[in-house]
């Protein structure tokens, strides 16, 4: 739910965590700023979680390349549905035509 947010935000172009009403993204353990996506856990990590043993061997990548891959995602699995939901209309047309 974070990184979608974080993408929105990114996607508008927003700065991360410079609005005025908006609290800086933090790490709860470490109070400093959330600078990357742990991939295994799907956490959002400061430059300390990133360096523990519980994340060093894991793939991290910066917010906005997280935040880009978590959008085409979206993207690729909107377009299926949408492909899905045109292809149940046309089935539903023709059974209405059949049945006419």
């Amino acid at each position: 739910e974070r990184v979608l947010e974080l993408a929105r935000r990114l996607s508008r172009g927003e700065a991360l965590g410079t609005g005025e009403e908006e609290e800086e993204e933090v790490c709860q353990r470490h109070r400093e700023p959330l600078e990357v996506f742990c991939k295994e856990d799907g956490a959002l990590l400061c430059a300390i979680c990133r360096e523990s043993r519980a994340h060093r061997a894991h793939t991290v990548l910066p917010l906005p390349e997280a935040a880009r891959e978590f959008e085409e995602q979206i993207q690729a699995g909107l377009q299926t549905l949408k492909d899905d939901r045109d292809k149940l209309l046309e089935l539903r047309e023709a059974e209405m035509r059949r049945n006419w």
